[in-house]
This record gives C-alpha cells, sequence and structure tokens, in this order.
C-alpha cells in the first residue's frame, strides 16, 4: 500500500467557526470516514471548533492513516509519511498560539499517539480512545516523553480488535511511564465508544479545551 504524498485534505467540522478557536481534531478508525467521527462532536462541549479529517489512504471503503505491518503496528515510513502531510495541513489552519487537542480512536488513536510523541510540545491534550500507542514505528517513546500533556486513554476489556498486548502496553506507558497527567476509563465494552466513554471524553475536552 503506498501513501498518495498530495492527497487532499477532506474534513468535516462542527461547533466554533472563530479561527482563533481551541481546534479539537477528530481522527477516524482504519476503513472509516471524516463524516462518521465528526458525530461524536455533537455530544462534545460548546467552545471549541471541532474538525475531523479523512485519512490519506484508501482502504476497505474507507481510508486508513497508515499502512501496516499487523494490527496496531503502523509501518514506520507510512507512518512518517502521512504525520508529515497531517502536519503540513495542521500548521495551515492552527498557527502558533492556537490549541490543539487531537482525539483518535482505534487506528487515529495510533495516529493521534504518533504525532504526540513526534512532538509532545505542539499539542494541548491527546485523548488515545480503544487503541495502541505507534509502537516501534519510528516515534520516541522514552520515558517521561509525554511529561505535562493532559491525556485521556479509554480502552473496552473486551477489546478483540486491538491485540491485548498492545492495550496493555499502551495503558501502562501512559500511566506509568510517559509522565503525562493522564485520566484512564476501562469498561467492559469491546471495541467501540462507550456512552460511559463518551461522558468522560465530554469531562476531559471540557477541563483541558477553554475557549479563548
Amino acid at each position: 500500500m503506498s501513501t498518495p504524498i498530495h492527497t487532499p485534505v477532506h474534513t468535516a467540522s462542527h461547533g466554533s467557526i472563530d479561527p482563533d478557536a481551541p481546534l479539537v481534531v477528530l481522527l477516524h478508525g482504519r476503513g472509516s470516514h471524516e463524516h462518521e467521527i465528526i458525530e461524536l462532536a455533537k455530544h462534545l462541549p460548546a467552545g471549541p471548533a471541532y474538525v475531523a479529517v479523512r485519512a490519506p489512504i484508501a482502504e476497505g471503503g474507507g481510508y486508513a492513516w497508515f499502512a501496516n505491518r499487523g494490527i496496531g503496528r503502523p509501518v514506520a515510513e507510512s507512518l512518517t509519511e502521512t504525520m508529515g502531510w497531517f502536519r503540513e495541513w495542521l500548521d495551515g489552519v492552527a498557527p502558533e498560539g492556537r490549541p490543539v487537542v487531537l482525539v483518535g480512536f482505534s487506528g487515529g488513536a495510533a495516529f493521534a499517539g504518533g504525532l504526540a510523541l513526534q512532538e509532545p510540545g505542539r499539542f494541548a491534550g491527546v485523548a488515545v480512545l480503544y487503541g495502541t500507542l505507534p509502537f516501534d514505528a519510528g516515534v520516541p517513546v522514552e520515558a517521561g516523553r509525554l511529561a505535562d500533556l493532559p491525556v485521556l486513554v479509554a480502552q473496552g476489556e473486551a477489546d478483540q480488535v486491538i491485540p491485548r498486548e498492545l492495550l496493555d502496553r499502551t495503558w501502562r506507558y501512559l500511566l506509568e511511564e510517559s509522565g503525562a497527567p493522564t485520566v484512564a476509563h476501562r469498561d467492559p465494552g469491546g471495541h467501540g465508544i462507550t456512552a460511559a466513554a463518551l461522558d468522560e471524553l465530554a469531562s476531559w475536552v471540557a477541563t483541558h479545551v477553554r475557549p479563548s
């Protein structure tokens, strides 16, 4: 699978249209698209601008953020390329001084985590929902890497999509090694955002994304 370097950026928006409002970027899962995950914004606090971005790689009737070498295991070169593509877009819509929070689900969680690990100072927070961080994919994961970056991690105990070892490694890294002030949520659900997790996300956004 090749990554289209010059893929145009397709987005769906909700909330504030103020170009200076805090920006919450929603990143969908593998095989999905921006119009599905933007629906989350209707359940999140008013004030920020919400934008869902379509991943650049066509896959399975939807789109993906990177080529995989196994579920939850990005190909490093592909992840590097797509993160560069994303950052070029982001720098155009959110210049320095505009807070940016990433909210990723499944494959989008790995992508959000990769962006935060690559440049933690660029973001005001990151939510890793029902996914893994991109370990062994060319981004730094040393202890203290996410110090002072607000993080939300949510997982389902019955998740049969993301390998359990990766979920556990993500949980352990964020809570014990990353240095991030992390809010952690686990519920009995599977690979999908539950009502309880959505409530936790809304509370976390309200706490960490404050309109200017």
